[in-house]
């Protein structure tokens, strides 16, 4: 669950994905005060629902040895004292029971029933860095080619390790029919997002992109990809809630 499975995929081609990720607090602060809490929200896809037990004792061990950078000579410890679903608890330490989880059904809507293929003014939000690699090299900029590109490969990859298998939907028409969607406006910019290591005991740099893109065009049968894309995060890294995006559209006027 926790280190990059082998691939059962032919040589050169990516490996599955974890099945799992961590959205971090919302918040710009990288400084906690002793005794002050903290909560984070862990999304699990398919089959590792089962496996939360794993994840409760892995949580509840880092809080043991600690997190962060050292000082002098220690990391942070810190408690686990709940973990919640929709405001159901699923497990108190003090009560030693690990509910299970009631995982919700994440659908993708065919793009086909998204409604009359209409031009649309669609704004991506990127929440946490976004790190896109195409052509092998990672980008600042995010024409909509390429947010449709990363959209349909994590789409495919989840579906078909932790779903149902890949969905059936036209992925070299809309690859094609995302060359005509223009960029209106774009405040994206590089954010160096710096995390520390205690395995390789150093920090790393992992940034990417943050800020605002509008797009317009025939958006429409993109909106399923996007909603999609809303809940599960894009790009890489995206176990540490990278990629983390927020959508709103409209009607060109």
């Amino acid at each position: 669950v926790f280190e990059t499975p082998e691939s059962p995929e032919p040589r050169g081609r990516p490996s599955p994905p974890h099945p799992f990720l961590i959205e971090p607090p919302n918040t710009s602060r990288t400084h906690l005060e002793k005794g002050e809490a903290f909560e984070f929200t862990l999304i699990l896809f398919g089959k590792a629902n089962e496996y939360l037990p794993y994840f409760v004792y892995a949580f509840e061990t880092i809080g043991k040895t600690g997190i962060g950078r050292r000082f002098q000579g220690q990391s942070a410890r810190f408690l686990l004292e709940r973990l919640s679903e929709n405001g159901r608890i699923l497990y108190r330490p003090e009560e030693k029971v690990i509910r299970a989880p009631s995982p919700s059904t994440l659908s993708l809507e065919s793009p086909h029933a998204a409604g009359a293929d209409r031009s649309l003014e669609v704004t991506v939000s990127l929440i946490t860095p976004l790190r896109v690699k195409y052509h092998n090299r990672l980008h600042a900029e995010l024409p909509f080619p390429i947010l449709a590109r990363t959209m349909l490969r994590r789409i495919h990859t989840l579906n078909h390790h932790f779903g149902n298998g890949a969905p059936d939907i036209d992925y070299r028409g809309l690859i094609r029919k995302a060359e005509a969607v223009e960029t209106f406006s774009s405040q994206i910019r590089w954010f160096d997002w710096e995390r520390y290591s205690n395995r390789q005991d150093q920090s790393m740099l992992m940034g990417g992109m943050i800020g605002n893109v509008t797009y317009r065009g025939r958006l429409t049968p993109y909106l399923p990809l996007l909603r999609f894309s809303e809940k599960v995060h894009l790009g890489k890294a995206t176990t540490f809630g990278l990629g983390e995006i927020r959508v709103s559209e409209g009607e060109c006027v």
